[in-house]
């Protein structure tokens, strides 16, 4: 038995979300890139590869990765490269994508050749977050002035547009995509490919498949562009479980049970966007309060319910745990580092990467 925590991904289901993927690319002509800053545990990255086109990065590093680790057409994004990196992303990309107009500029005659893009921000976004709203007041993420973009046409080949935040919605991303064609159409349409960038929701159940593949088709068609998709959460969603063991438990007006992990450490965006963490079935008539053991105060995975009181021993499994989890995983408290486990389409479970204290130490300095 595999020592916890872990993440466990399993194959069986990250499969669906690829067959979706790989029908969209069927019926749309889209291509589709991973989101490295979303996903990138690279151990499944062979069996993700043969449902994809590549991956798309945020950083010199992500970009490497994908490259080495999925194959592909390799996309280099960055909201601001160094002179430094700028060799490598030459070298190792088959696309490098500038946040501005400045970027493209200073770095005109060290990526004279390659293909270029440039980031638009079309000023609308389904975020409901403001701190992951790329359309935010004064956002840095990318250029929102057609007459700036349009300085770039002679040197770019595409544009990427990404303002999708875990959208749902099909008409929704409907209206914002006629949007952009209204504000950039006559620009979009001197390019020969297009990034609708990520944050499209369309693995999600229910989600009108056909009516999305139809969108992207005539959007193709009619600007005569490749359109690119860069699903992050739309590729591993459902697919991996954080498995925890309680510790220890007690009661101060609720029960509590702490266990061997920390939102703090392995679940980040709880923390962040103040959102609590699922467990499946989550019925039962016993409430528990999941607490993480680090010394943060509200390192609190959520309140659940069970089938019978937590014990020490007992098992915890959180469910959707692979989105920006291990790309965010940290040492905070010295917690020990999550496992990282996969699960084959066969039912054998492997235990991929463990972490220990020489991880620990070699991580500071």
């Amino acid at each position: 038995m595999i020592q916890t925590p872990y993440y466990l991904i399993d194959k069986s289901r990250l499969l669906p979300n690829m067959e979706k993927i790989a029908w969209l690319r069927e019926n749309s002509g889209a291509k589709s890139l991973l989101a490295l800053k979303c996903f990138a545990t690279w151990s499944v990255f062979d069996f993700m590869a043969e449902y994809m086109d590549g991956t798309t990065s945020s950083s010199l590093f992500e970009m490497q990765l994908g490259r080495d680790k999925f194959g592909g057409e390799t996309h280099a994004y960055s909201v601001a490269w160094s002179e430094a990196e700028m060799p490598q992303v030459v070298a190792n990309s088959d696309k490098v994508i500038f946040n501005t107009l400045g970027q493209l500029d200073r770095f005109d005659a060290a990526t004279a050749g390659h293909a270029r893009g440039l980031r638009v921000n079309p000023g609308v976004s389904t975020s409901e977050f403001d701190l992951a709203d790329p359309a935010r007041p004064f956002s840095r993420l990318g250029e929102s002035d057609p007459a700036v973009v349009a300085k770039a046409l002679e040197r770019v080949s595409g544009f990427m547009f990404h303002n999708n935040c875990e959208n749902a919605d099909f008409d929704r991303f409907d209206a914002m995509l006629n949007h952009i064609e209204d504000r950039f159409g006559p620009l979009i349409r001197q390019m020969q490919w297009i990034s609708l960038g990520g944050g499209i929701h369309f693995t999600g159940e229910g989600y009108p498949l056909d009516r999305l593949a139809e969108r992207l088709k005539r959007f193709a068609g009619e600007n005569e562009v490749q359109v690119y998709l860069e699903p992050g959460e739309a590729a591993i969603t459902r697919s991996t479980t954080l498995e925890l063991t309680v510790l220890d438990t007690l009661f101060n007006g609720k029960n509590l049970a702490i266990v061997d992990s920390s939102i703090e450490a392995h679940m980040l965006d709880l923390l962040i966007y103040r959102e609590p963490a699922r467990v499946s079935p989550d019925t039962g008539d016993h409430a528990w309060m999941v607490c993480g053991k680090s010394c943060l105060a509200g390192d609190i995975f959520g309140e659940f319910r069970f089938e019978a009181p937590l014990q020490p021993g007992d098992r915890v499994s959180i469910q959707d745990a692979a989105g920006y989890t291990m790309v965010k995983k940290n040492w905070f408290n010295g917690v020990q580092m999550p496992g990282i486990a996969v699960r084959e389409l066969d039912g054998s479970v492997r235990l991929v990467r463990q972490f220990g204290y020489d991880e620990f130490v070699s991580a500071l300095s």
